[in-house]
């Protein structure tokens, strides 16, 4: 077999179209799956019995469940009931329901991990629950899961090549018409895999640096994030 990358070169438009489209989808999913997750682990840590029981269900039915059954149920459900999305819009929901039950595990963690003193500490300060998480809990425990968030949502940008199913023209998207054409799926696949690979380090760099700002004194004691 005589490896060919040209015809794939010359696409270069369509891979980068892809790219920045997996960069869109990942970002999005990302900012919207901290929101539920760390409302989620809220939830789980309630006092409320059924909130509590509404958000182990919500995150037990994600992460024992495949993302291409959960896209296809928001896809077909949605235009079952007469809602009509484009799929970048699809993707972006599917996704962020995905991550957030995983980013609540993780927040639920650092919530945990917080000492309890500090808990009791705010609670003497006469501060409402909600007031304890906001001004007290989260941003240590954002600080202590941070690496693991970070992992989490690397692995979401790669999972968005699933969305190529409901034809969304994200890089493998774009990657599958590519070798289509071309007839050269070695050459296609071998090159968006380096792609990919070059994403997440993009990703991991700017996770790094947003660390390195939102959390000083990890900087300041030299602490890895």
């Amino acid at each position: 077999m005589t490896l060919d990358f040209m015809p794939i070169f010359e696409r270069w438009p369509m891979l980068l179209d892809g790219a920045l489209m997996t960069l869109k989808l990942a970002a999005a999913a990302t900012l919207g799956g901290f929101v539920i997750g760390t409302l989620c682990a809220v939830g789980r840590n309630s006092s409320s019995r059924w909130l509590a029981r509404v958000c182990t269900a919500y995150v037990e039915a994600i992460r024992n469940t495949p993302f291409l059954v959960q896209i296809f149920l928001v896809f077909f459900g949605l235009s079952s009931i007469g809602l009509t999305l484009d799929a970048f819009t699809v993707a972006i929901i599917a996704l962020t329901i995905n991550v957030g039950a995983y980013t609540g595990e993780i927040m639920r963690a650092g919530f945990n991990s917080v000492h309890a003193g500090q808990w009791e500490a705010a609670e003497c300060l006469g501060l409402s629950r909600l007031q304890i998480y906001w001004h007290v809990v989260l941003r240590p425990a954002v600080e202590r899961v941070y690496p693991s968030l970070t992992s989490q949502f690397i692995l979401l940008m790669l999972a968005s090549s699933i969305t190529s199913q409901i034809s969304v023209a994200e890089l493998t998207g774009n990657a599958n018409y590519i070798q289509g054409a071309s007839f050269r799926p070695m050459e296609t696949y071998v090159t968006i895999g380096v792609i990919y690979f070059g994403l997440a380090l993009i990703m991991r760099l700017a996770f790094w640096l947003l660390g390195l700002l939102v959390f000083p004194r990890r900087r300041r004691l030299g602490t890895p994030l």
